[in-house]
């Protein structure tokens, strides 16, 4: 494991959570009214887990989304199983 902080008071050591939460906030959060908490609560789910984890495209992924980088990453194993 690597620490994820450097230094106290380091602000990029923040920048990944912070990103995270604007799209969290822009999408799910700013200008709209949930009726009840479990209606909240879904919609977080469905942003996070359907959403952001499974189709959203990630930049650290090379523009995949978790699902195609995982899937290409189980691919090469595969494949490099083969090899040997």
């Amino acid at each position: 494991m690597t620490c994820s902080m450097s230094r106290k008071g380091n602000c990029w050591d923040n920048a990944p959570t912070e990103s995270w939460f604007n799209s969290f906030k822009n999408e799910r959060v700013h200008g709209i009214r949930y009726a009840t908490h479990a209606e909240m609560q879904a919609a977080s789910f469905e942003f996070i887990e359907v959403l952001y984890n499974r189709k959203r495209q990630h930049s650290t992924l090379g523009c995949k989304s978790p699902v195609q980088f995982l899937a290409n990453w189980i691919s090469r194993q595969n494949q490099e199983k083969l090899v040997a």
